[in-house]
């Protein structure tokens, strides 16, 4: 990933530093096991964790002879362990060091996810809060359809990140495994526990069957649910992108003194962050259908997934954590404006309140169909001509025998839309924690 999008934590982690310190500890955790089952001298492996260490460009110099990654890493290994590196991956085959490897890298990037998750989670929950009951219109295929609340539509979106954390929590665990069962994962050159002991050192799961590769359906799965991550990133983007609109303006990025929207344009006000995350989002996704044919390997082992892992691994992760913090200072810093929504919802003259008055009049005692086409009537005269639809009901006869003005006056009330907004709330926040906050 470019650095542009990278951020310092994130990206450590697909470093070449940490790859092979993983690789390190992978091989002196299994020569401590080797040497407490009396496969190697106990000295031997005393003298990888005392004189063991690797240079990365050394590696990749090796590695541009050799061609093979983790050869050239156990040869440079055994230039700093001297003879008793000779006992360095007894029984053991690349993919074990590899796949194990990929583990650990995948577990510490969900866990920095997951940190952010939590940030912008906390964010949400914030500004939910605080728009608990500003009334806004809510929009059906883009056209004004009932009342809400913007407190409502951040209270959705911090349910589906919610659930995309509790997702990313299950995806972490299943993704961290470990196999250490050498050729073809029978453990017929390695015993078990080996394995176990790796595994527990490293904070993994032992990998039921191996074969000789971790099965891939674990890694499409952790891919998959960084994708569905990334689409509520644009879900939340694609709203804000909306609301910012010139002829809607109830919401918009925070736009910083010195700000420039255009080159050519003083005036502009664009809504980048959102468009940034639009495009990131993308990126995210574009890697899931890579990680899912990657699950058809053949045989007990092929590298046709490696290539793919290495660039999607780092670039999934790296992307979506900057997405993550990026949208949640844009959800800190987000301008609203109530005065607006409530212009924007009286924008059609009373038009969002149909509904009501459709109930209001089958409840009188009109059938639906008569009811829909009454109140329809009124209400198309309202779109094409403009004016005022309370006042065109009062003057429709049939409305006015079944519904007293009053009674009619009542249906217009917006908040009334938001008398059931503590329920909500409490299924998504807790019972009356928004009370305390």
């Amino acid at each position: 990933m470019i650095p542009r999008y990278s951020r310092a934590e994130m990206a450590r982690i697909w470093e070449s530093e940490n790859r092979f310190r993983i690789w390190f500890e992978i091989e002196a955790h299994a020569c401590d096991a080797q040497a407490e089952l009396g496969v190697i001298p106990k000295a031997a492996a005393e003298a990888v964790w005392q004189r063991g260490g690797f240079e990365v460009a050394r590696i990749d110099a090796i590695e541009r002879e050799t061609r093979h990654d983790v050869i050239a890493f156990l040869t440079n290994l055994a230039e700093h362990v001297g003879h008793e590196a000779r006992f360095v991956h007894q029984g053991m085959t690349s993919s074990d060091v590899l796949d194990t490897c990929l583990s650990v890298q995948l577990s510490q990037a969900a866990d920095v996810l997951l940190t952010d998750l939590d940030a912008l989670l906390a964010a949400l929950k914030r500004r939910a809060i605080e728009h608990k009951l500003t009334l806004c219109i809510g929009r059906s295929h883009g056209i004004h359809a009932e009342p809400t609340s913007f407190g409502l539509k951040l209270a959705g979106h911090y349910a589906a990140f919610a659930r995309n954390r509790e997702r990313l929590q299950a995806a972490r665990r299943d993704v961290a495994t470990c196999a250490i069962s050498g050729p073809v994962g029978t453990f017929a050159t390695i015993d078990p526990r080996v394995e176990a002991h790796v595994a527990d050192q490293l904070g993994l799961l032992v990998e039921p069957v191996s074969t000789q590769v971790i099965p891939r359906d674990r890694h499409a799965m952790f891919f998959a649910v960084l994708g569905v991550i990334a689409s509520s990133v644009e879900t939340l983007a694609t709203e804000i992108r909306h609301l910012q609109r010139t002829e809607v303006r109830e919401a918009e990025e925070y736009f910083a003194p010195g700000q420039k929207g255009s080159s050519a344009m003083p005036h502009k006000r664009n809504p980048v962050l959102s468009e940034n995350l639009t495009g990131l989002a993308r990126l995210v996704r574009s890697t899931v259908t890579p990680a899912l044919e990657n699950v058809a390997l053949w045989h007990e082992r092929d590298i046709s997934h490696s290539s793919v892992e290495r660039v999607i691994g780092p670039d999934a992760t790296i992307a979506l954590d900057f997405a993550l913090v990026r949208l949640t200072g844009l959800i800190d810093q987000l301008l609203v404006y109530p005065e607006r929504m409530r212009r924007n919802l009286e924008a059609t003259g009373g038009l969002v309140f149909s509904q009501s008055v459709l109930l209001a009049l089958t409840q009188a005692g009109m059938s639906r169909e008569d009811a829909y086409t009454t109140v329809q009537r009124s209400a198309m005269a309202t779109w094409t001509d403009g004016g005022d639809f309370q006042a065109r009901l009062r003057d429709d006869p049939e409305v006015h025998r079944l519904l007293p003005l009053e009674t009619l006056a009542s249906l217009f009330d917006p908040a009334t839309a938001l008398r059931h907004v503590d329920i909500v709330f409490d299924r998504v926040f807790g019972p009356r924690e928004d009370a305390a906050a």
